[in-house]
């Protein structure tokens, strides 16, 4: 008697595989691979990519080779055209072909490569991957992260029920942001923009108005880092439409007001603002922790950079207390989730609102902080900014000042050092 999924043995057979062969393939026991073949068991969703590329098959063909013999009923040709003397007889035959093709579409639209509590467990690795970014660096998650990622993708490629596709589309997109950011911190925005527009693309696809918010705030992100102030402006007020939950409205908000601020435009700086901080006063439940949400900290250290950016003493005295702000909430906070940039960027704010002041000393403290901080905390923003403070001490007017002199060499040799380290084989 045939085994009951004799395909799956024939195509194990083709591809040149024995039991054992495919067993350490996939990473499992020997006996395992047995029990899939006499029906037995089934592979698990998370096995089944994994167990199609060992077999040189989609997950889908895998799916038809795994399904179980059809019964002869089902077996009617479903275009086959039912020839019957006796008109009755042939209508019989008729029905019970064309309930076939229904059962067999049943069987389709129920296949699925997931289940709920795979899809659970999906949910709480991007959730913790999403608060180590805050305090751990880059190097140390970028792996796990882009893991996770492919597989999300694989899962994907495969067949689910449309709210578990829905869900996955979700997923896909949060990791997607998740290597934005990655790229974002280590200064490759051709990269960051590319994982930004698929994380845009699986929002869309997830109808996830939470998701599409964000990932606006990201790429307002990008455009800001390459200098392209205005189209960071347009992207912040792009995401404020899906802003309908969590925290997101203050961050696009913030990088408004940051970014006309750059503009030289203070009346939609300073109201943007405003408005950043009466949507903080309305927050509703924050969708995801970590990288996903907009702390008041952070808030706070964005608005010390619009304000100080506005160039005038009464707004660099309100950039003071602001990044002062955020530095102290975040030191109050807990350990995990004190974001060492910002804290090196609200630092970086106080050195430029000291030497808007001519403190030099003052300047000399805030700055120490930031150079003696560990290479692997010195994301790209803030090396952009120790390079935006040279130029600034290099003035005429700061010429044969010893502690300038002493700021721009300790500036210029931080900024020799690498930064974070760079994870191989970065995508692009």
């Amino acid at each position: 008697m045939a085994s009951k999924r004799s395909r799956l043995i024939q195509r194990r057979e083709a591809v040149g595989h024995t039991q054992e062969s495919l067993a350490e393939a996939v990473d499992v026991d020997r006996t395992t691979v047995g029990r899939w073949e006499s029906g037995r068991s089934a592979p698990q969703p998370w096995m089944r990519p994994k167990l199609a590329r060992a077999l040189k098959l989609t997950v889908d063909q895998l799916a038809d080779l795994l399904k179980a013999p059809t019964t002869a009923v089902e077996d009617v040709p479903r275009t086959a055209p039912v020839r019957r003397t006796n008109r009755d007889i042939d209508l019989v035959v008729a029905v019970t072909a064309d309930s076939a093709e229904s059962a067999w579409f049943l069987r389709f639209a129920s296949a699925s490569n997931v289940d709920d509590t795979l899809l659970e467990q999906i949910d709480a690795d991007i959730a913790r991957l999403a608060g180590d970014y805050v305090s751990r660096p880059v190097s140390e998650l970028f792996h796990d992260i882009g893991t996770l990622r492919r597989g999300v993708f694989d899962l994907l490629r495969g067949r689910q029920h449309p709210y578990q596709a829905s869900h996955l589309y979700l997923q896909a997109g949060r990791l997607c942001g998740l290597a934005t950011h990655v790229a974002l911190d280590l200064g490759q925005y051709t990269a960051a923009a590319t994982h930004s527009r698929t994380a845009w693309r699986c929002a869309e696809s997830a109808g996830h108005n939470g998701l599409r918010a964000w990932i606006r705030s990201v790429q307002s992100l990008i455009a800001y880092w390459q200098q392209d102030h205005r189209q960071a402006a347009e992207l912040a007020r792009a995401g404020l439409p899906y802003a309908d939950s969590g925290t997101i409205a203050a961050r696009l908000l913030s990088l408004e007001a940051r970014a006309t601020a750059a503009l030289g435009d203070t009346e939609s700086a300073l109201r943007a603002v405003e408005a950043a901080e009466t949507a903080r006063s309305t927050v509703a439940a924050v969708d995801l922790p970590g990288v996903f949400t907009f702390p008041e900290a952070k808030q706070w250290a964005y608005a010390g950079t619009a304000l100080l950016a506005l160039n005038s003493d009464r707004h660099v005295n309100h950039a003071i207390a602001a990044s002062s702000r955020a530095i102290s909430l975040y030191e109050s906070g807990p350990r995990q989730e004190q974001s060492s940039g910002d804290l090196l960027a609200a630092r970086l704010d106080l050195a430029n609102a000291h030497l808007a002041h001519g403190d030099l000393d003052g300047v000399q403290e805030k700055l120490s902080v930031v150079l003696d901080a560990a290479p692997d905390r010195r994301t790209a923003s803030i090396s952009s900014r120790l390079r935006a403070l040279s130029a600034r001490l290099s003035e005429p007017v700061y010429a044969g000042s010893p502690i300038v002199l002493s700021l721009r060499e300790n500036v210029r040799e931080a900024c020799s050092r690498p930064a974070l380290t760079n994870p191989p084989e970065l995508p692009q």
